[in-house]
């Protein structure tokens, strides 16, 4: 590995769809149909291939061409900081050319050693508003149970309901009214066993938290996610009134742009599980903020909500990270980006051992995302 270079960076964006357009959040408006994944395309002299997402621009991308891949991959450490950029192609290069899936190659760095069959647990992260047209709260809290069905329907046993629509789409008290009722009918329409979790994106004050809480407190939620914008004072405060109400519900954060004092609320244990994004922060960084967590008993959840290929990536950091949690699970189909080696069943996903992230691209479609807006660089 130390001295074979790379001769060939390949980039092109990729688009996929949804199984149905996803609406508001708290904060946004429709998220729509479409997911966009841009691959970038290792070779290296040798003739092995590796790919993944890469955001890196075409000047960051050209420096990887003729550097030595030892110089950019150390077993250790991962992805050396300055082609970060391009994390998800060069793990994927080096799983290859040793012949393991990404997990077991990240597990070998921590020491660990993946169970086989290897799986990872994750959620359906689809449940948004998509129900702000409907004037009724019945009519609203149907659709959304029907939605929740669907992905039951689909192998999953734990969703993400979207909070917070008196945030900005509707009046306060009626919004609160409304995600009250969607909590109420998912918990029906996907039965007691499976695991629930709100998302409200910085949409509630700590008074409504409290107060959706309290009227779903039979829906036993397993955590609460961004509740209101990061603050110890009341990540404390809303700490103490759930273990005095009994509530054994956990605290998430971190998904957009965390407070660089979130590592320490969770080592403080007023934050129970970090969600730093899985492309943001990279794959690399994640194996070491894991590992930090883990020592902390803290829950890692990566988030990485429109990008597809992050459902696949955060299975495999579930190799070397003892308290993974979930990974979200964002249901698309792109082509060009053959998935089909992975199956959801009965809330695991089912990881393939094949070397590297175990995807396959379509020479075809690859090769025309390349020439039709991305490029290609030989050394």
């Amino acid at each position: 590995m130390d001295d074979v270079r790379i001769t060939r960076v390949e980039w092109g964006r990729l688009t996929g769809r949804r199984p149905r357009s996803a609406g508001s959040n708290a904060r946004l408006g429709d998220h729509g149909v479409s997911v966009t994944v841009p691959i970038a395309r290792l070779t290296a002299q040798d003739g092995f291939t590796g790919f993944g997402v890469s955001h890196g621009p075409a000047h960051v991308l050209d420096t990887l061409l003729g550097a030595r891949l030892g110089d950019l991959f150390a077993p250790g450490l991962g992805v050396a900081d300055a082609w970060l950029g391009c994390d998800y192609p060069i793990w994927d290069l080096a799983a290859r050319r040793a012949g393991v899936p990404v997990y077991a190659l990240a597990a070998a760095n921590g020491g660990q050693i993946p169970t086989e069959p290897f799986r990872a647990r994750c959620y359906d992260t689809s449940l948004y508003f998509d129900d702000l047209h409907l004037p009724d709260d019945r009519a609203a809290a149907a659709l959304l149970a029907a939605e929740a069905r669907e992905g039951y329907e689909r192998g999953h046993r734990s969703f993400k309901i979207k909070v917070g629509r008196g945030a900005r789409h509707m009046p306060t008290e009626e919004g609160m009214r409304r995600d009250i009722a969607v909590v109420r009918a998912v918990r029906e329409a996907v039965g007691s066993e499976a695991v629930l979790m709100l998302d409200a994106n910085d949409g509630y004050t700590l008074n409504h938290t409290k107060r959706v809480l309290a009227e779903t407190a039979d829906c036993e939620i397993f955590w609460m996610e961004e509740p209101f914008r990061e603050d110890p004072v009341l990540y404390h405060d809303l700490r103490t009134w759930l273990e005095r109400e009994g509530l054994p519900v956990l605290i998430a954060d971190g998904e957009g742009e965390p407070s660089s004092s979130l590592l320490d609320w969770a080592r403080a244990g007023l934050v129970d599980v970090v969600q730093y994004d899985i492309f943001a922060h990279g794959f690399s960084r994640w194996i070491q903020t894991g590992r930090l967590l883990d020592g902390w008993g803290v829950r890692t959840a990566p988030h990485h909500y429109g990008g597809h290929w992050g459902n696949y990536a955060a299975c495999h950091l579930a190799g070397a990270i003892e308290r993974f949690a979930y990974a979200e699970w964002d249901e698309a189909a792109t082509p060009g980006l053959d998935t089909s080696a992975y199956t959801v069943r009965d809330g695991w996903v089912e990881v393939p051992d094949a070397p590297g992230f175990g995807l396959e691209l379509d020479e075809q479609i690859f090769r025309h995302a390349v020439e039709d807006g991305g490029y290609s660089r030989t050394a």
